[in-house]
């Protein structure tokens, strides 16, 4: 089964930015897509951003779209999302996630990083 473990979390002011990670491993993801959510307090776990891991295609929610930028080591089996432009609303727990590229739903979770945007 894939593991995955999320870092690099932390409190930033409005308008900085800050870069998360994502070691996976127990697995080669060449035929899996991965992405990032996010729970902010008392709200429903939401979209951020995902990519197709094998070509690098990717796809993001309208809030993020041009602050988020996703990526992927592909020899470090690692997940990045670059965050700039911070706003408040961005403050949730941020989760790594992965599907196979045949399935809809994503069934694979990290723990979660905090991330802060003070104002």
């Amino acid at each position: 089964q894939v593991q995955l473990v999320e870092s690099g979390g932390g409190l930033v002011q409005t308008g900085g930015s800050l870069s998360l990670s994502c070691a996976a491993s127990g697995r080669t993801f060449s035929n899996y897509h991965m992405g990032w959510f996010r729970q902010a307090p008392g709200k429903e776990r939401a979209f951020v951003a995902a990519i197709n891991w094998s070509d690098g295609s990717t796809n993001y929610a309208d809030s993020v779209k041009g602050r988020f930028t996703i990526s992927r080591d592909n020899a470090k089996n690692t997940l990045y999302l670059q965050m700039n432009s911070l706003k408040p609303e961005d403050t949730a727990v941020y989760y790594c996630a992965a599907r196979h590229a045949g399935i809809v739903l994503y069934n694979h979770w990290g723990q979660g990083t905090q991330v802060t945007v003070s104002s």
